[in-house]
């Protein structure tokens, strides 16, 4: 599993909860973090690196637990690997369909909300709904650096819901990994009524899915039997310091192994 840096902890741990027996290898690309910002070219190149990296140790499935990457890279990654690869797609047809004011929000990264294949997904999915798409510039580098509850991530996001408030949503749809560790804090300047969507239950839904289908499902805990927490849950990150570490076991319940990933 994979990600520009540690938002695709929202997603780890939700598949840590439904797959208890499996061992889990995250990367946070933080040194090549955000994605958001990057050219496509840049991307790709690096969702292949980490790729490459995880196939090496041996992983039986990927999860791109990225929005910006799977919209950008997940198709390059799908024709060059053979193995399952699960991405992120965010919950704009669940949003539409519940929608009972026919408007929804949703809040995305820069390189998101220019992507082809992502307009195509709101165009596809938004039935009768109005989607109002909002970049959230400078909100995954404050989420990674922890300052999640300072004065400046409260403005920024403030400065991006606000707008969508105006349009008068019933609904508001997450739609980068990264936003839902943050939930508390999002949910802090919503009026009552809006509901938030995001996507961690249905990627587990789909990774259990293609891993059963492919008969890769750990069927028992012999499969991890005498592995510590800190063996079955690793993460690796480009960019590793003492502050990342601490940041991510304030997201995650249970201590986790840690190391360097070469550039």
């Amino acid at each position: 599993m994979f990600d520009s840096g540690i938002g695709g902890l929202s997603i780890a741990r939700c598949v840590a909860q439904n797959l208890p027996n499996e061992q889990l290898i995250y990367v946070a690309d933080s040194g090549f973090a955000p994605y958001g910002d990057k050219s496509h070219k840049d991307i790709i190149a690096r969702a292949d690196f980490v790729a490459n990296f995880l196939i090496k140790q041996g992983v039986k499935a990927i999860v791109v637990a990225c929005n910006t990457a799977t919209v950008v890279a997940i198709e390059e990654l799908r024709a060059k690997y053979t193995l399952p690869i699960i991405g992120v797609e965010p919950a704009i047809k669940p949003a539409a369909k519940q929608s009972k004011a026919k408007s929804v929000g949703i809040m995305v990264t820069q390189a998101t909300a220019k992507n082809d294949r992502f307009l195509r997904l709101v165009e596809s999915y938004k039935q009768d709904a109005q989607v109002h798409i909002q970049p959230c510039p400078g909100l995954v580098q404050q989420i990674e650096q922890g300052d999640h509850e300072s004065d400046t991530c409260q403005a920024l996001l403030d400065s991006f819901i606000a707008p969508l408030v105006d349009k008068q949503i019933d609904s508001l749809v997450l739609g980068c990994t990264h936003y839902p560790l943050i939930e508390q804090q999002i949910k802090a300047h919503l009026p009552a009524g809006i509901e938030l969507l995001e996507t961690a239950q249905p990627v587990t839904n789909e990774l259990i899915r293609r891993l059963t289908l492919n008969n890769l499902l750990a069927q028992s805990d012999i499969d991890i039997q005498g592995l510590t927490a800190a063996q079955g849950y690793q993460v690796y990150s480009s960019a590793l310091t003492q502050a990342q570490q601490q940041v991510i076991q304030t997201f995650w319940p249970s201590k986790l192994s840690f190391h360097q990933l070469s550039r």
